[in-house]
């Protein structure tokens, strides 16, 4: 993930109320972002966002994300435009509190949902808000009045041979 590698913050730089944030992704991110997530383009991304530390060197990361995307189509390929409102929060935790050793001594990543690891004192806010955009976009978009109404040619060659349920029926009593 390249397109928000730009959007870090410093543990250093939290302080102990926190911090608020709000970004807005430029003409150069927003077209990566459309390149990564395979789109045809992104016309918006803002993010607003706190930080606030919850002690022991964990912190809380939490806001609104609002994106303006467009997407092709699953049944014509056309542009369907989406708009992605999405509130999140998420736990952060340094690395040796986010993962636990395993029996063989290896290091196995918590199962504890919505904790990320902070790396070498920098919270990596442009990767959490990449995933947040990522799982929030449409799964199968479709442009309004687009319907599947394709055949199977096999389908149609067969369509005057017997159905397959047609010889349950004769093995069925007949009603008295």
């Amino acid at each position: 993930m390249t397109a928000l590698q730009d959007w870090t913050l410093l543990v250093t730089d939290i302080g102990e109320h926190g911090v608020s944030r709000t970004r807005d992704a430029t003409a150069e991110e927003r077209l990566e972002l459309a390149r990564e997530l395979d789109i045809p383009s992104c016309e918006s991304l803002s993010a607003r966002y706190d930080v606030k530390p919850l002690g022991s060197g964990r912190y809380r990361f939490a806001g609104t994300l609002a994106a303006e995307v467009t997407q092709p189509c699953v049944v014509t390929l056309e542009p369907v435009p989406a708009r992605i409102s999405e509130e999140f929060s998420i736990e952060l935790a340094p690395p040796e509190l986010v993962e636990e050793p395993t029996p063989s001594g290896e290091r196995e990543v918590s199962t504890v949902a919505d904790v990320e690891p902070i790396e070498d004192g920098r919270i990596e806010v442009g990767t959490l808000i990449f995933a947040i955009l990522s799982s929030a976009l449409p799964p199968y978009p479709r442009k309004e009045g687009a319907a599947f109404d394709w055949v199977d040619p096999k389908i149609a060659a067969d369509s005057d041979s017997e159905s397959p349920f047609a010889g349950l029926a004769k093995l069925k009593p007949p009603k008295s």
